[in-house]
């Protein structure tokens, strides 16, 4: 009968001292979080149309896809700047045209009349070719769904921190927000080196992601909680290592889990999955490394004399159960 796992990532009595790295763990983070921002500027993310406007088709030809033929039967139509790529076969192109410029920028009209030159164009170049999808979004409509995706996130990282807070105390909900703004920026350089659309696929990636790493923090501060009120003589930095050494099994084997899931979506998702599949993949390895390597020492930092106050105050000797035998007087 089996009575323990048959696979660990590490043995039960591991103890490995984490806090002992928390300066370079930090100064890691800070520098790439920092880069992260200076990518952010410049060269800036790759809107996709849900947040700069235009329209997008997927259009699959009879026979290997000509770009040459392509742009010369949408310049026949009207239509130029047009950004072509392959995306699955040789046979399958996706088209992507910022939105419509001039008096009638961001009306509807403009937009579907875009669409239909392009529609137009394809079969005049590619005779039979078949349109598998096409999406178009407005100049006015894009930038209120960029304003909506900004404030999903600000209204998660809010209740996040209002969730850790009521759960726990301050110092772990600073701590854990703090740390998740710093997985947000990394993820947000990821998205610019990579190249990958911002669009609201990627609002979804990044919401997962925030998810997910809270759940991994609150693991990790569950069983902090639990110490502090088992061990209170124990030093705060000895306590998160005895605590993170004690869920290290279950947080690797959550994150491998989730991690090898994503894997094939990322492999072999398309071009509409693989993005976020990808951003996912990044975000599973960033949110459970920094559970140990920020979120922890940041904790550390916080709540190293309030929450040790046991630790720091003299102990008053035990009261035995035994009673007390008086010496025998000597005459």
């Amino acid at each position: 009968m089996l009575t323990r796992p048959l696979f660990r990532f590490v043995k039960d009595d591991t103890k490995i001292r984490f806090m002992r790295g928390r300066f370079l763990g930090l100064a890691v983070s800070a520098f790439l979080s920092l880069a992260s921002l200076g990518l952010f500027f410049y060269p800036g993310l790759s809107l996709g149309i849900d947040f700069k406007g235009g329209i997008k088709v997927e259009a699959r030809t009879q026979g290997p896809a000509d770009f040459g033929k392509i742009r010369a039967g949408l310049a026949a139509n009207g239509v130029s700047g047009a950004g072509l790529q392959r995306f699955g076969a040789d046979d399958d192109v996706l088209i992507a045209i910022d939105a419509p410029g001039g008096k009638d920028a961001g009306s509807e009209a403009a937009t579907q009349n875009l669409v239909d030159k392009v529609r137009a164009g394809i079969a005049q170049a590619q005779p039979g070719a078949q349109i598998l999808s096409a999406d178009a979004v407005g100049a006015s409509v894009s930038s209120e769904l960029f304003r909506n995706g900004m404030l999903a996130l600000g209204i998660s990282l809010l209740m996040i921190l209002a969730y850790i807070w009521f759960r726990f105390e301050w110092e772990f909900a600073v701590s854990a927000v703090a740390t998740l703004i710093l997985d947000i920026t990394k993820t947000v350089g990821f998205l610019v080196v990579t190249r990958f659309e911002f669009d609201l696929v990627m609002v979804a990636a990044i919401l997962t992601i925030l998810g997910y790493s809270t759940n991994d923090k609150v693991v990790v501060y569950d069983r902090v909680r639990e110490n502090l009120r088992k061990y209170r003589q124990m030093p705060l930095r000895e306590l998160i290592d005895l605590s993170i050494n004690e869920t290290l099994n279950r947080t690797l084997g959550t994150s491998s889990t989730v991690f090898l899931a994503a894997l094939p979506l990322a492999l072999f998702g398309g071009h509409t999955l693989s993005g976020f599949a990808w951003v996912m993949l990044f975000g599973i390895v960033v949110g459970t490394s920094s559970s140990i390597f920020i979120a922890a020492p940041i904790l550390l930092l916080l709540g190293e004399k309030r929450l040790r106050r046991d630790a720091q105050r003299p102990q008053k000797p035990e009261k035995s159960d035994k009673p007390v035998v008086k010496a025998p007087a000597r005459r």
